[in-house]
């Protein structure tokens, strides 16, 4: 199997072969890094006989973290590597961080209205929103070095000036909850109002919303095609739901979940390591996208086997150089005008 150092080799000779012998017939700004990865999804596409799609993003890199998430522009980018498709089975590769759980009801809605049978690869890992477009595949096929996340949602808590950050609904709910109970003693009052003032108008409202919505689209996904046809495939679903959103049992979002746990919640995964040709091909792809993503200024790639893609990029401000102290500029001199002419004085005439 080729490893990240042999597709990094690959991409050098290409450079070298770019220099002397540049490819005819491909668009303005094709380079080397686009030539390993169509070479590569391509042979992936030979092998499977299915569309392919990668979803990938570079979120363990130094893109912005705004410019990796599920989001629902990618929209615009699954309307690109669709477009022309005619088979009706996908192999879908996944490598991102999370985001929006409304983005990613959107896009297993336009996913599911063009193929018959979805399979998710999570080559490395796909987390949080990622992880639900993984749970409305029919199968998930991971390794021993893939990961999944936990689904429970993140609100963006505003602190005054200084922003927000990011915090689990629950912990929201929780926290109330224990301000509650405690500020039944009037001593501890005082302790909990500069607290409870940060809680908007309708934050927990918001909090009990987005966890339903995130077990429910998950859990309807996998009734609908993971666990289809299986006794208490609903019952099963929404366990499996409940599961992967527990934020009491994770206690972070950043938790990851691996193959094992991710069957003893009873999601449908098979072993990357189960078809040794299709792992390498695999892997070999991931390997591409990750050069690309860490080599470029691409953010996001959504990109099919029909060399059909979608890449953002993000724009790296350029270094701050140290400049030396500039001396202050002389005030401009004002230049002398031409000589004034003297008046010749009166002579006195002397008397005789």
């Amino acid at each position: 199997m080729p490893s990240w150092g042999d597709v990094l080799q690959e991409i050098q000779a290409e450079i070298e072969l770019f220099k002397t012998n540049p490819p005819a017939g491909h668009p303005q700004g094709f380079g080397p890094l686009d030539a390993v990865r169509e070479r590569h999804l391509a042979a992936l596409h030979s092998h499977t006989k299915r569309a392919v799609i990668v979803y990938a993003s570079d979120w363990m890199g130094n893109s912005p973290p705004h410019t990796t998430q599920v989001e629902l522009r990618d929209i615009q980018g699954f309307m690109e590597t669709i477009h022309g498709v005619s088979e009706d089975e996908l192999d879908l590769i996944l490598h991102l961080p999370g985001g929006s759980a409304e983005a990613a009801d959107a896009i297993v809605k336009y996913l599911r209205k063009k193929f018959t049978h979805i399979r998710v690869f999570v080559p490395h890992a796909a987390m949080s929103a990622a992880t639900m477009l993984a749970c409305s595949a029919d199968e998930i096929v991971m390794g021993a070095h893939s990961f999944l996340g936990p689904i429970d949602p993140q609100i963006v808590f505003r602190n005054g000036e200084s922003g927000g950050n990011m915090v689990p609904a629950q912990a929201i709910l929780d926290q109330f909850r224990l301000a509650q109970s405690e500020c039944v003693d009037p001593k501890k009052l005082a302790s909990w109002l500069p607290i409870l003032k940060t809680y908007g108008p309708g934050l927990l409202v918001q909090c009990r919303h987005h966890q339903k919505l995130a077990e429910e689209l998950v859990a309807t996904w996998l009734t609908t095609y993971m666990l289809k046809g299986k006794p208490n495939g609903a019952a099963l679903g929404k366990t499996a739901a409940a599961s992967l959103a527990d934020h009491k049992t994770f206690k972070s979002h950043g938790r990851v979940i691996d193959r094992g746990q991710a069957r003893s919640f009873g999601l449908h995964v098979t072993d990357l390591e189960a078809d040794q040709v299709l792992q390498d091909l695999v892997l070999t792809v991931y390997h591409a996208f990750s050069h690309t993503l860490t080599g470029s200024s691409a953010s996001k790639i959504i990109e099919n086997h029909a060399r059909k893609r979608y890449v953002m990029h993000h724009r790296r401000p350029p270094p701050i150089a140290a400049q030396p102290p500039v001396a202050p500029a002389p005030p401009p001199s004002i230049p002398a005008g031409p000589p004034r002419a003297r008046k010749p004085k009166p002579r006195r005439k002397r008397g005789r």
